[in-house]
């Protein structure tokens, strides 16, 4: 058992403490941005898109995708104002906003694309978040959602095992019986076809899934962790594309 905070009092306690880590693995990052860059294509001038961080965290990957979508404007949004402290240093354009309790400050069809980074599984009410999230997207618009997998390839081998899968957690105080030392807050984990299943039911037309690799792995392990991404049911992250229908 690692405990790596102290005790939180509720849900946004945890998010606020500034140990609990809120970046995640560059790989991940880039092959997102690569696959919203095909979908937007380049900028033209006077047509540069407005893409949404939601969640953004500490600006990293927005930072990170930002290369891959010159032209384009990133707008990243958190409510951790921790996390939109770190994010300003990064980024130029970082706002406070909610998916719930009032949703995001922005008009109804006003963003192009929203990339939705590893957020969905440390939320209460995904349901709401995806419905807020289509409010926002014109027709038409772009989601590219990631999040970890649940049926990833080491975490089949753990669970015929008995071991706790990695990315799953029965505490936001210490790790219980589970490879890692993070606690990261994660409430729910998805499998491939149960993301595609729940994003198509939330009014969404999915147009790819893909997998990434997960920057925890153990090195000794990375080769085969990438390898994995060749089919997104056993990859580590899945990276989601769709579009408001």
């Amino acid at each position: 058992m690692t405990t790596t905070a102290p005790p939180p009092k509720d849900l946004r306690d945890f998010y606020e403490n500034p140990a609990v880590p809120v970046a995640s693995g560059t790989p991940r990052s880039r092959r997102q941005a690569r696959m919203l860059a095909e979908a937007l294509g380049p900028a033209t001038a006077g047509q540069a898109r407005t893409i949404l961080d939601i969640g953004c965290g500490d600006g990293t990957a927005a930072a990170t995708a930002a290369p891959f979508l010159t032209g384009h404007r990133i707008v990243g949004l958190d409510w951790s104002q921790d996390a939109l402290r770190r994010a300003r240093t990064r980024i130029p354009y970082a706002v406070r906003g909610e998916l719930t309790d009032g949703g995001l400050p922005l008009r109804t069809g006003s963003a192009d694309a929203v990339l939705f980074s590893e957020v969905i599984e440390h939320l209460v009410d995904p349901d709401a978040a995806l419905d807020e999230i289509r409010r926002v997207l014109r027709p038409g618009g772009h989601l590219m959602l990631s999040t970890p997998n649940l049926a990833a390839w080491y975490n089949r081998v753990l669970l015929a095992a008995g071991v706790q899968p990695v990315f799953s957690e029965v505490s936001l105080r210490a790790i219980h019986g589970r490879p890692g030392r993070e606690v990261v807050g994660h409430l729910r984990l998805y499998t491939a076809r149960a993301l595609r299943e729940f994003v198509a039911a939330s009014g969404f037309e999915v147009v790819r899934l893909a997998g990434a690799p997960f920057h925890g792995v153990p090195r000794a392990l990375r080769p085969l962790d990438r390898l994995a991404c060749a089919r997104p049911s056993l990859a580590s992250i899945l990276l989601l594309h769709a579009r408001r229908t």
